[in-house]
């Protein structure tokens, strides 16, 4: 089920600093927006900016979108609370992605994400074998 997940919580943060180094970390992104903020903009607006901010972070970060694209439908699971956008980030590795999202000018327009989203499912994945 999807709830109200924006950001990680300490414990699930200092578990990703176990992360493997020197090893490419694959980011899976599953989101669903707002109907509405408190800006009165809808999530998907709010969304939109935010994405179109981050990109130079992304990019400087070494990172690369591998995929995006909006949710159909839920064949298995709770589609009253499906997702709306999914997509995958590949970063050269674990310190990559803190460096990104530790820059405090990426963390002034990281606020727009939180804005737009009822659900920021962030999963780390590591490429399997």
């Amino acid at each position: 089920m999807l709830t109200n997940q924006i950001s990680p919580p300490d414990q699930q943060f200092a578990q990703l600093q176990s992360y493997p180094k020197d090893t490419p970390l694959v980011m899976l992104n599953i989101l669903k927006f707002k109907e509405k903020t408190s800006t009165n903009e809808s999530g998907q607006e709010v969304y939109a900016r935010y994405f179109k901010n981050a990109q130079p972070f992304v990019v400087e970060s070494g990172a690369k979108l591998i995929w995006k694209g909006k949710v159909h439908s839920v064949l298995v699971g709770d589609s009253d609370q499906q997702p709306q956008l999914v997509f995958v980030v590949e970063y050269p590795s674990v310190d990559h992605f803190f460096k990104m999202v530790m820059n405090s000018k990426y963390q002034k327009i990281a606020s727009d994400r939180g804005l737009a989203l009822e659900y920021g499912g962030l999963i780390a994945c590591q490429i399997a074998e």
